[in-house]
């Protein structure tokens, strides 16, 4: 007699892919994180995952797409956790906008609850960038970058350069992500700099104040250079007006003093006329 076997439901068919693709996701994440790219295998990575070899391919299609998929399911995972605007109304003024970014950047980065290899693939992809490392930019920094440079830009003025709004916009980046990546010297200099979420929410506030301060007084600072500068230009071409009227003025002067000059000698001769007639 043979043997019936039932099919199994679809749905726990698909809840069982679900978790299979999630399995190796995870198990490809450390692996990548531990090896780097070139050198973490896909035997590897089935076989921390607990699936077969064929099911990379069924769910991902090869190695780099893997890698792809992985790379992307970490600023998403951030993303979702600690989205930028933080749940603020679209009306929210600038300043809001900015300290919700600052706390929103600050979490992503002193997150505990993240896997350990989230942090350890990224450092990875940056120092040995793969064929990746261009649509990780392109998709994940910079819309990051330029939500930041809008209100950045928003704050110092429609007038502002694009040489400032980048500058201000990578100098409040960098107050954030310092703080985590020089922790260890940190720690020697400044012991009495901790890391608890109370100090994390300091950290948030001070870097959230001290930006917006700065970017106020830098706005008018450059508003007073720029004026300043426009007063200094139109004070030479005044000066350089002035210059050219008045050797204008010299000009028609020598041109009048040679007139009266030739026409005095020219008076002269004419009045010596008569003598040499009457000689």
């Amino acid at each position: 007699m043979f043997k019936v076997v039932r099919a199994e439901p679809a749905h726990i068919s698909n809840i069982r892919s679900i978790e299979t693709k999630k399995r190796l996701l995870e198990a490809a994440g450390e692996i990548f994180a531990e090896y780097g790219y070139r050198a973490a295998t896909v035997r590897q990575i089935s076989q921390k995952a607990g699936a077969n070899l064929a099911a990379i391919n069924y769910h991902f299609g090869d190695k780099e797409a893997l890698y792809m998929a992985v790379l992307r399911s970490v600023p998403s995972a951030q993303a979702e956790k600690y989205p930028s605007n933080l749940g603020l109304a679209a009306q929210a003024g600038a300043e809001q906008r900015l300290c919700a970014y600052v706390r929103s950047l600050i979490h992503r980065v002193f997150d505990e609850g993240r896997p350990g290899w989230h942090t350890k693939i990224m450092a990875r992809e940056i120092v040995e960038p793969t064929r990746a490392f261009n649509t990780l930019v392109k998709e994940a920094a910079r819309p990051l970058h330029k939500g930041l440079a809008s209100i950045v830009r928003e704050l110092l003025g429609s007038a502002a350069s694009n040489e400032s709004v980048r500058l201000c916009t990578l100098s409040i980046i960098s107050q954030c992500v310092y703080y985590y990546h020089a922790r260890s010297v940190i720690r020697r200099l400044y012991p009495e700099q901790k890391y608890s979420p109370d100090e994390i929410e300091k950290l948030v506030t001070h870097i959230s104040d001290f930006s917006l301060s700065a970017i106020k007084e830098y706005a008018q600072w450059k508003a007073s250079r720029n004026g300043e500068s426009r007063q200094t230009e139109g004070s030479k071409k005044l000066a350089m007006a002035t210059r050219k009227k008045a050797q204008t003025r010299r000009s028609a002067g020598d041109r009048t003093d040679q007139a009266v000059k030739n026409s005095s000698q020219h008076d002269g001769r004419k009045i010596e006329q008569p003598k040499d007639g009457g000689r």
